[in-house]
């Protein structure tokens, strides 16, 4: 799949079809913007898992924080990357291995191995995008 540019529809059929996101990267800084990304997939109904081995336990937007993937009971949807480039790959590789449907690397980062490596196991991705810049202008046009 060419990564440089998505369709409305496969962006929309992403984002109409997954509940369960887990966000890699978690932060509880207002200011950072996996904060203010968890915060607005919370308020659009999503179920958010934040990832964060440095919060393990603790809680971010009401949500416990767990260490890694696995540590996740049931299904994951959507695994949202915010790592850099590089520790996408290991993050990919972990999706896969715990059956998520899809990988969403935010602005930034992009990983073309990890990338064939979730699509070879059956997974969409996404990179270098953010979907709570995507979610208006694909869910309501």
């Amino acid at each position: 799949m060419d990564h440089s540019d998505y369709t409305a529809d496969y962006l929309k059929d992403i984002l109409s079809s997954v509940k369960r996101i887990a966000l890699v990267g978690a932060s509880d800084k207002p200011e950072r913007a996996s904060y203010r990304v968890m915060s607005f997939l919370l308020d659009h109904d999503y179920d958010v898992i934040p990832v964060n081995p440095g919060k393990e336990g603790q809680e971010i937007l009401g949500q416990r924080v767990v260490a890694r993937l696995s540590d996740i009971d049931g299904p994951i949807d959507m695994v949202d990357v915010f790592r850099n480039s590089e520790a996408a790959g290991g993050v990919t590789d972990e999706a896969i291995a715990v059956g998520a449907k899809v990988v969403w690397m935010q602005l930034n980062v992009f990983n073309a191995a990890a990338a064939k490596r979730a699509e070879d196991a059956g997974l969409k991705v996404v990179m270098d995008r953010c979907p709570k810049i995507e979610h208006p202008s694909v869910m309501f046009n």
